[in-house]
Parts: C-alpha cells; sequence; structure tokens
C-alpha cells in the first residue's frame, strides 16, 4: 500500500477513535433489560443525592423529584426518561468496558479499651495531618487534597503505613477502638466503613473520616508478583487466608499499600453506612466511581454479572454516592452489597467486566 494511503488510514483511525470519558446521548433502547428493573427502588437514594445536588444544572429536574415522592416502578422509569438522556461511559481506546467490583459493610470485634484479645487500634484524624484543600489557589484543581504534615516551614508527605505500624507513637492518643485482627484493620481500611460489636454485646459504626495521601496499591496484586496466588485465584477470601497462614510475612506484605484510613466513631447506624457524598448508602443500588470522571450524584445504569456459576446478568440503575483509592479509571465502579454474609460474598468475589452509562439532565453540559 503506497505510503500516503497508509498515512490516510491512520489519521483516519486517529480521528475516530472515541476519546476516554462520557459520551453523546444514546438511545434508552442501548441499556440492556432497561424496562425490568425494578426503578421505584431507587428513588428514596436519588432523593437524598437531590439534597447534595446543588448545582444549577441538577436543580430543576431535582426540584421536579422532590415533588413525587413514592414513586412506582412504571412512575420513576417515566419520569427518569422524561427529564434525563443516557450517556455512555468510555475507556481508552474507545472500550466500553472496565472492571465493576464490590464492597460491603464488615462486621469486627472490639472494645473501647486496649487489652491482650482488643490490641489493634482503629485510628481517628491524627492531630497532626493537614489537609490543604487545592481548588482554593487554584480552581482547575477543584476537590482535590493534599495531605501532609508539618515540618518546620515545610509540608512533607504524612506517614505512609509502614511507618505507622512500626512506630505506634507517631498516633498515640488518636485511637478510637480497638480490635482483635490486624488483618481486619486492613480490609476495613480497604471496604471504608464497618461496624465492631463489642465486648458488652453493644455494636458501634466506625466510617471513613481521612487518609494519609499516599496511593492505593492493591495486595492482591502484590501477591501474584510474588508468586503466591494466582491471578484467576485473587479474591477478597483467598488474600485472607494467605495472610492469615502466613503471619511472620503479614507486616511486610501489608505495608505494601503505603495508603492508612482514619475513622470515626457512626453510633446511630439504623440507615448503613456514608458514603462520600455524605448520604446513607443503599445496598445493591449505590455505587462507588471514579469522581473525575462521573458526577457524584448522577445515576448510572450498570451492565454486569454477577460471580456466581452461571455469571447472572447484573443489570440495573444505580447511584454513583460514593468513592475509593482503588476505584480509579473512566469505566470503572465498586457495587456496595450492604451487609451480612451474602454481602461479604459478592464483594469478596466480584471481579466482573461490565458497562456503564451515565444519567444526566437533558442538555447537561458535558464540559462542566
Amino acid at each position: 500500500m503506497p505510503t500516503i494511503f497508509v498515512l490516510c488510514a491512520l489519521l483516519l483511525s486517529a480521528c475516530t477513535t472515541r476519546p476516554p470519558g462520557i459520551g453523546s446521548p444514546v438511545d434508552w433502547s442501548n441499556l440492556q433489560n432497561w424496562e425490568s428493573d425494578n426503578h421505584g427502588d431507587v428513588w428514596d437514594g436519588f432523593l437524598k443525592s437531590c439534597e447534595k445536588l446543588g448545582k444549577v444544572r441538577w436543580r430543576e429536574v431535582c426540584e421536579l423529584a422532590e415533588n413525587s415522592e413514592n414513586m412506582s416502578d412504571a412512575e420513576a422509569r417515566a419520569f427518569f426518561e422524561a427529564h434525563f438522556e443516557v450517556h455512555p461511559v468510555y475507556a481508552e481506546g474507545g472500550q466500553t468496558e472496565g472492571l465493576i467490583t464490590g464492597y460491603y459493610e464488615p462486621l469486627l470485634k472490639g472494645s473501647r479499651e486496649p487489652s491482650e484479645e482488643f490490641r489493634y487500634p482503629l485510628y481517628g484524624l491524627p492531630e497532626d495531618l493537614l489537609i490543604v484543600e487545592l481548588g482554593g489557589v487554584y480552581p482547575q484543581l477543584k476537590g482535590l487534597r493534599l495531605r501532609g504534615k508539618l515540618v518546620g516551614n515545610k509540608v512533607v508527605p504524612y506517614h505512609d503505613r509502614a511507618q505507622l505500624h512500626d512506630n505506634p507513637e507517631l498516633l498515640r492518643g488518636a485511637e478510637i477502638l480497638w480490635v482483635n485482627s490486624l488483618v481486619d484493620v486492613f480490609f476495613l481500611h480497604v471496604q471504608g466503613s464497618g461496624r465492631v460489636r463489642l465486648t458488652d454485646g453493644t455494636t458501634v459504626a466506625v466510617g471513613y473520616a481521612g487518609q494519609n495521601g499516599h496511593p492505593y496499591q492493591s495486595i492482591g496484586r502484590v501477591l501474584i508478583e510474588m508468586g503466591e496466588l494466582e491471578k484467576d485465584e485473587v479474591t477478597l477470601f483467598t488474600i485472607k487466608d494467605w495472610l492469615k497462614a502466613n503471619p511472620e510475612r503479614l507486616s511486610e506484605v501489608l505495608a505494601k499499600n503505603p495508603s492508612y484510613v482514619f475513622f470515626e466513631l457512626k453510633e446511630d447506624q439504623a440507615e448503613g453506612p456514608v458514603g462520600s457524598l455524605n448520604v446513607a448508602l443503599t445496598p445493591a443500588r449505590s455505587v462507588a466511581v471514579d469522581r473525575s470522571v462521573i458526577p457524584l450524584g448522577a445515576p448510572v445504569w450498570l451492565q454486569t454479572t454477577l460471580p456466581d456459576e452461571r455469571q447472572s446478568p447484573f443489570d440495573r440503575l444505580m447511584l454513583a454516592q460514593d468513592t475509593g483509592g482503588a476505584i480509579k479509571g473512566h469505566v470503572r465502579a465498586d457495587v456496595f452489597w450492604g451487609r451480612g454474609d451474602e454481602a461479604e460474598m459478592l464483594a469478596g468475589l466480584m471481579k466482573q467486566q461490565g458497562r456503564i452509562f451515565v444519567l444526566l439532565p437533558k442538555g447537561y453540559p458535558l464540559a462542566e
């Protein structure tokens, strides 16, 4: 083929490749099994999202929603179809599929006082942790935060997981509870919130209060690179089993994830944990996303499968009400499954491929 034709072909390919991010509106018929979902199940959660969506672009549609309580499935579906448009989300190279995982609200055993059994602390925000809102100086960085500590007159990175583990004095006085398993502490950090059953029989909730500013590193990936687990066998349960079977290497492996999470006590836990949007999450209807791609609070249509033997379809309307250190990328989502054994099973096994569509109010400017 002559060089000029090769060049033209390459240029045409480059021009027709969709950029990553939210695409132009498509027809509702692109949503697989849209009409068979129970749309009314998401209505209360959508009203909660509206309480936090104060932008002009959301105000009109949220005011209409707030005047329409107790919607049936058919009425809720008609509302979304009348006031929203469907936007597919694309990854690099125009890919439409990405990784869909799950998380849940774990239950730990703990105490308000340390003891030989309960010797692993959960920490609240330390007093020396600085959080700098970068958007106050650089508007283009709105929503981004710098975390660190002050040394002299300089802000330096905060202590990573290994430093905090090796030197308990660094967080002395910030303890809020003590639990009986370092492995459970680590996975509470991964989930971001949970409950702790205390020695007096009561249960308290702990929620995400902050993080040390270091990037999240998957321990599953670490164990694969070490040759300890095969890629296709990595789940929450195989990782836990390996860590418990190798206590002499526990600190070494956990330190590979420098990210460290701080918590706060949440005495009222009736509605479940609160996500990044600052509303209570709804099991199997709330999802964590990368907020740099998908507007926090937006309804999203998820097309994926369940981690069962049949790979059963899981196509439903969700709400982008949370974020997470590991949830980065364009077509990337983390389904909140709630609490209990079934929620743990689904969250622990879920690593499916799936598609994401964002529902945005008609005329919503994608450049916003």
